[in-house]
């Protein structure tokens, strides 16, 4: 168990907009940050982050938090997880106390997944430097490459032993479970034998943007011919090959920072790029890049340049491929580097400086590139070149910005001498057959393509009674500790006067809710009530942070919404937009005081009414007719009250 001293200190050390920095581009926003949602796809950013309340909220997915919460939504880790992570990233020393052996046995499958990978790259990577054979063989090939040993262990690279069961043996030995082994793909086991996947192979452990060791890419360095040269750890529970890139977790920083993102083809090239002083780079491991990859890349910048080596052919098998990358609305830039030059082998024959410059001078747009690169195919054959310009338009048409459209098919028309009427024509026919398509689907496509309210937030908007006591939630939160003036009417000798009182907002909500035995239909807004309440009897004040840092994540992300919500359409926000208001806060508060407790009164009473009615109804009690009438006036008067105007 993780010691409650180390909760707090990570809670006291660790900076939201830091954390969230490592996994998304943020942007300035007033006093706020704004970046694109990690968890959903969208073109806007509705991501945002508060440094001052130290909480974050994504509008897209209704997802909200704290600095803890992000890393296990983001991660999928327990709670515990998540402090272990933040107090590594901020150098904290984590105080515990040892874990019995039943407890070790509780450890979720996933996280066993993780630490058998762990293991494995600590394992490959001590017999790399310390192993004979592997410094011989191994260490060899990499230094033949031209690494440094700083290069070495920042990437932890590794080697596996000539021999079919080293590293299997070790694992068990060590105590870890052959199931996880065969489970990550480290070791292969059928009906007659276990043995090691990676054997005779130097390895490349593959991150995952916090820097948890998700899989390995190994490459053989004997001469058997039915070896694969290349051989990748295989699907699992914490390794999806289209779901991550080479390289990001040490380029995230660099890539925010640079505003752009290099990509490459393999692993050598992440690796020596970084070695001369380039880090926003990233591979995909000689795949085409995946939706998912793309949107690893756009948390962090909305450009991407594509290196190529002078391989022609190469190059014209990936174009396809980068429509992809346009259609989720960045920027691309393409690199050639000179014929017989692949990035691994130009980044070593230059300096940092001649290879920074290259990188500079020699990109060009994408669309361009490909216009120049097909006319050369085209030439002078017109079949071709109508081929050619669909071609072109089709790509041009993946990109969503319609201003970017326009100004692409205009320099298009003019570098191949075509009226721009022809192009705007074609894009038009691209856009018809993908409405003629889109209307083919079956209405079960359809509808699995609209959008899903979560049910918490549909529960909300259906259930007037969670709306108000969430209000409930919302005004003690925001200006329970506030102390404003409140309005009761008096009637005397047939006579109604005002009177006004001063009271702290707390006090009125919690004595009208004992007066009216109001019980929270909503367990999580139950706990909160009266986490609230318990807190004002004893430090007489509310502490926000408590709440925003609450254990119970749900509470905190409960409390975090509110507080975003208030962030958004507040009145802070409403003076920013010039908004203006003809009451001062103190009367607004006692009136959004006032109208939540009437507003529960109200539903508490409509629901009474009903319930009497029933009664009527059975003809269980005739003369509960007068209650009836009695509740109903008083709804009544309770309706007029919430009316009035502001």
């Amino acid at each position: 168990m993780i010691s409650r001293n180390t909760i707090d200190k990570v809670f006291e050390t660790a900076r939201v907009e830091e954390v969230i920095g490592d996994f998304v581009n943020l942007k300035k926003a007033g006093s706020n940050f704004k970046g694109l949602s990690p968890f959903s796809d969208e073109k806007s950013p509705s991501f945002m982050v508060s440094p001052v309340k130290q909480i974050w909220k994504d509008f897209s997915s209704g997802k909200g938090g704290n600095a803890i919460s992000f890393i296990m939504e983001h991660e999928h880790y327990s709670y515990p997880e998540a402090i272990r992570y933040l107090a590594k990233r901020y150098n904290i020393e984590i105080e515990e106390t040892e874990q019995s052996d039943e407890q070790k046995e509780q450890a979720s499958e996933r996280e066993s997944l993780y630490l058998v990978s762990e293991y494995a790259r600590d394992y490959f990577h001590d017999i790399l430097l310390n192993n004979p054979k592997g410094k011989a063989i191994g260490l060899s090939y990499f230094k033949e490459r031209g690494f440094t040993d700083e290069t070495i262990k920042k990437f932890e690279l590794g080697y596996g032993l000539d021999d079919w069961t080293a590293f299997t043996d070790a694992a068990t030995k060590k105590g870890y479970d052959l199931k996880y082994l065969e489970k990550t793909g480290l070791t292969i086991v059928n009906e007659t034998r276990k043995f090691d996947r990676f054997k005779s192979r130097v390895l490349f452990p593959i991150h995952s943007m916090s820097g948890r060791v998700l899989g390995f890419g190994g490459r053989i360095l004997t001469n058997e011919k039915k070896a694969a040269k290349y051989l990748n750890s295989p699907e699992s529970d914490i390794y999806h090959k289209s779901k991550v890139l080479y390289g990001i977790y040490h380029a995230k920083q660099s890539i925010a920072k640079e505003d752009n993102c290099f990509l490459v083809e393999g692993y050598t090239d992440v690796i020596s790029f970084s070695q001369n002083g380039i880090g926003n780079v990233v591979a995909s491991s000689g795949t085409a890049l995946t939706p998912d990859q793309i949107r690893l890349v756009r948390r962090l910048t909305p450009n991407i340049t594509i290196l190529f080596d002078g391989d022609a052919a190469g190059i014209r098998a990936s174009l396809r491929g980068i429509d992809l990358i346009l259609e989720q609305g960045m920027n691309v830039r393409v690199l050639m580097f000179p014929d017989g030059d692949d990035p691994d082998s130009f980044s070593k024959r230059v300096s940092t400086d001649e290879l920074k410059e290259y990188l500079a001078n020699n990109s060009q747009d994408f669309i361009n590139f490909k216009v120049s690169l097909l006319m050369e195919d085209a030439k002078n054959d017109p079949v071709k070149k109508a081929g050619l310009i669909r071609d072109i338009v089709i790509s041009i048409s993946k990109i969503p910005d319609r201003i970017q459209k326009e100004v692409y098919i205009q320099e298009c028309a003019r570098i191949m001498q075509i009226s721009e009427n022809v192009l705007f024509s074609e894009l038009a026919q691209i856009f018809k057959k993908e409405q003629r398509d889109a209307s083919k689907r079956s209405p079960q496509q359809m509808q699995a393509d609209a959008p899903v309210l979560e049910k918490t937030q549909a529960a909300e908007e259906v259930n007037e009674l969670l709306k108000y006591e969430r209000e409930v939630i919302k005004v003690l939160l925001l200006h329970g500790n506030m102390k404003v003036d409140f309005t009761e009417i008096i009637e005397e000798d047939n006579i109604k006067k005002k009177e006004i009182y001063n009271s702290s907002v707390a006090r009125e909500i919690y004595l009208n809710l004992q007066d009216d035995e109001v019980e929270f239909t909503n367990d999580l807004f139950q706990v909160v009530y009266f986490d609230i309440i318990n807190q004002l009897n004893q430090d007489k004040e509310i502490n926000i942070d408590a709440f925003v840092n609450h254990e119970n994540v749900d509470v905190a992300r409960l409390v975090t919404d509110i507080l975003m919500d208030a962030e958004e359409y507040g009145l802070s926000n409403w003076k920013r937009r010039e908004i203006h208001v003809k009451h001062n806060t103190e009367e607004i508060v006692s009136k959004a005081t006032t109208d939540v407790i009437f507003n529960l009164r109200r539903i508490l009473i409509k629901e009474k009414i009903e319930e009497l009615k029933t009664e009527i109804s059975k003809g269980e009690n005739i003369s509960i007719l007068d209650d009836v009438v009695d509740y109903t006036e008083l709804k009544t008067r309770i309706s007029q009250q919430l009316n009035r105007v502001i």
